[in-house]
């Protein structure tokens, strides 16, 4: 039989069919990473029961004596020795990629192109938005896995932690509301490791409760916290959670696969109500946002706004740079309220100002920040943010109860 091209429709490389069959077949449910053979710890297992994970995902969630899990989805227990590879999906995987369009082809931006550039050197136009009153209930944290952009976003809903696919698609949801395991009384924030866990601050029960991308309870940490606010995750899986009443900044080591804390220390005290915390996977600085206390003697502050301070941290936690909101007046005829602090993948800093509903990015805060409008439209008070490696901005509304996605002009 002659092979013809198939014509523009579902079924053509740019088709929704074939968008459908990247994102519901190739790609783990449980990490959200798209299968692959090389490196092996992505390659597709078939359980006993017909579901199918990464192989990672099989020895993250496998008890280590054992050597049984139970299914994420259908909760039989499997033997991890019957696990197989799930050569099917490798063989669609690579035949999917030998026909597709050479324009769909990631490359390396050229210097000087407009690629090449950070998601914070200039103006962003908003691409899309997702969530609404009713799918999100007064969020307060975003994160996203970093290489399938799968957003996590924690609010004030019967399912404390939501999950939405790259196009804002609803996939899931877990943590309900309450003090029990599994459950979260009042989440603040959330972050997502490199291995694909979900770490949320849970400020009303007092604890850092880390679970699988399906909802599976990991691991909860309460000794040292009182009230545990902002959460962020450096590339070695290290976990940075601020204490809004202790005044600290505390990391985390994490055994996941054992789920255990190894340690938990303060690695930065004498704080004044900490709130949102970033780390740099480029550079491995962290950057850290304070709530100050209003002054009645400083009358260049604005009535309203409370002022903030934001530092620069090197990875061994020493200050490198620091600056609170009348420093960053002076250049300027604002008074910015940072909510939410991010690294875009140069390391510049970006940050929201929820009073005003602007971002704007600080560049390298090192040097004398200079204050560069991004987004000064389209938001009512944005609380959380996140610059992914593929330059786009994305920005938790609460105002708004919505996810907006910004890209580069």
């Amino acid at each position: 039989m002659a092979d013809f091209p198939l014509p523009p429709g579902p079924l053509s490389p740019d088709g929704a069919l074939l968008r459908e069959i990247h994102i519901s077949l190739l790609e783990c449910k449980v990490c959200f990473e798209k299968y692959n053979s090389s490196p092996k710890e992505r390659r597709p297992q078939n359980l006993f029961c017909g579901h199918v994970l990464c192989l990672e995902c099989v020895r993250a969630l496998s008890h280590p004596v054992l050597k049984k899990l139970e299914c994420p989805f259908c909760r039989q227990l499997c033997d991890v020795e019957t696990t197989s590879h799930c050569r099917a999906l490798t063989d669609l995987q690579e035949l999917l990629h030998c026909h597709a369009p050479k324009s769909a082809v990631p490359h390396r931006a050229k210097e000087g192109s407009g690629c090449g550039r950070g998601v914070g050197s200039g103006a962003l136009q908003l691409c899309s938005a997702y969530g609404g009153w009713g799918t999100l209930i007064n969020p307060t944290g975003l994160a996203v896995f970093r290489s399938s952009g799968t957003a996590v976003v924690v609010h004030d809903g019967d399912q404390r932690v939501a999950v939405f696919g790259p196009q804002g698609r609803r996939l899931h949801g877990f943590g309900q509301k309450g003090r029990g395991p599994g459950e979260v009384c009042y989440a603040a924030d959330v972050a997502v490791t490199p291995g694909g866990y979900v770490v949320v601050t849970d400020a009303g029960d007092g604890a850092v409760k880390v679970f699988s991308s399906r909802g599976s309870v990991v691991l909860v940490a309460r000794d040292s916290f009182q009230t545990p606010w902002g959460v962020d995750v450096d590339n070695c899986g290290h976990i940075l959670v601020t204490d809004i009443r202790a005044g600290m900044l505390f990391r985390l080591v994490v055994d996941f696969a054992r789920g255990v804390t190894l340690t938990n220390r303060a690695v930065v005290t004498r704080l004044h109500r900490p709130k949102a915390v970033a780390c740099c996977w480029a550079t491995g600085n962290v950057a850290l946002v304070e709530t100050l206390p209003c002054t009645t003697t400083d009358t260049t502050s604005p009535t309203g706004p409370q002022p903030t301070r934001l530092t620069l941290f090197n990875k061994d936690f020493d200050i490198l740079s620091q600056i609170d909101s009348f420093g960053l007046s002076l250049g300027a005829s604002i008074w910015p309220c940072v909510s939410a602090v991010a690294f875009d993948r140069f390391g510049d800093v970006i940050v929201t100002d929820s009073q005003q509903g602007l971002v704007w990015s600080l560049g390298k805060l090192q040097a004398s920040p200079v204050l560069t409008p991004l987004v000064s439209a389209d938001l009512v008070r944005p609380v959380g943010l996140v610059a992914t490696a593929q330059n786009m901005l994305i920005v938790l509304d609460s105002g708004d109860h919505a996810v907006k996605m910004y890209s580069v002009s």
